[in-house]
This record gives C-alpha cells, structure tokens and sequence, in this order.
C-alpha cells in the first residue's frame, strides 16, 4: 500500500519549485548549498531579474541566467524535478538556445587554446632548470 502512495507522489506535476532547488536538481550545483550561495551572490538571474532568495519559484518556460566561474548558461526550464537524477535525467529540465550554446562553446574554446598557449604553474623539465640554473650562476 505504501508503495502505491509514493507512485502517486512521483506522478504528480509540479507548477514551481524553489530555484536553489531547481539548479541543484539540474545539475548546475552539486549542492543546495551552493546553489543557495551563487543566488545570494547575484549569479542567477531569473527572466532578466536578479534573484536573491534561494525560495524564490521557478516555472516551466522560465528563462535563467547562471553565472558559474567564467560560464555562463542562459536556459529555459523546461521541467521541474523534485529529486535529482543522473546528467541525462538532468538535461531533460532545461534547454538551452543554439545562440547561447554556440556562445558558451566558443569561450570554453578560447579558454583552452589560451591555456594551452599560456600553460600556468608548470613545472619545467630537467633541461630548462639547468639552463635556468646556468642563467643565475649556479653550479650545475
């Protein structure tokens, strides 16, 4: 008998759902928490609006902007999920324009060139510390 209650709990259509809720159930977040935060921070914006209460609702068809790092998604909500679920569960809860996904790809694009151009942090290999050696008059 329990079992057939939660059935009818997982079959029932939301109409809106928190957002900290919403972007943590989307994968944007790993955790509420976080998702809490980045609100609180000004980083989600919700049909052009800044939104800054991690209760405010979301609904089908609304647009958010989220800011994570240097991405940023512009999306449509096109499900509301009360549990969260594995990445293609995820995906089906938003879409995401062809304008804004090109946008996205082509930073995350440049991000890697630049990186592979401007490597940071990297540990030089025997003959450069030699040579780097030799340069500050250091015995080898």
């Amino acid at each position: 008998m329990a079992n057939s209650s939660t059935n009818k709990t997982q079959q029932t259509e939301l109409k809106e759902q928190r957002v900290d809720t919403w972007l943590w159930a989307a994968r944007f977040f790993k955790t509420r928490s976080l998702a809490s935060t980045a609100i609180e921070g000004g980083k989600v914006a919700i049909n052009g609006q800044p939104c800054k209460k991690s209760g405010k609702a979301v609904r089908i068809s609304d647009e958010l902007s989220i800011e994570r790092g240097e991405t940023k998604w512009i999306v449509t909500v096109t499900g509301l999920s009360k549990q969260r679920g594995s990445a293609t569960v995820a995906q089906t809860l938003y879409s995401e324009s062809p304008e804004h996904l090109a946008e996205r790809l082509k930073k995350a694009e440049q991000n890697r060139q630049n990186h592979l151009m401007n490597p940071s942090r990297v540990k030089p290999d025997q003959h450069t510390r030699i040579l780097l050696r030799a340069l500050r008059g250091k015995p080898v």
